[in-house]
């Protein structure tokens, strides 16, 4: 699967807890990452060496991105969940 254009819910939903270029203490759950453009919802660091190793590990999938943006909201908001103690 591609990455759904204007989406961009992976890189809002889960929480970093690794520093990222512009976020040194990483992100929340929830808050959106300074590297995810406005525009058009993609990563600006996408394919550089700047990318971040939790990015890169993640793959767009059925399971992740559901069928939407909203779909992909509740998923990976749930799948933030269930990770934390």
């Amino acid at each position: 699967m591609k990455c759904r254009s204007s989406c961009g819910m992976c890189c809002i939903a889960p929480s970093i807890s690794a520093p990222i270029p512009g976020m040194p203490n990483g992100k929340l759950a929830g808050e959106r990452c300074i590297n995810l453009d406005p525009e058009s919802f993609l990563c600006l660091l996408w394919g550089g060496e700047d990318y971040p190793d939790f990015c890169r590990a993640f793959q767009p999938g059925l399971e992740f991105c559901g069928n939407s943006q909203a779909e992909a909201e509740q998923i990976l908001t749930m799948l933030e969940a269930e990770t934390k103690p």
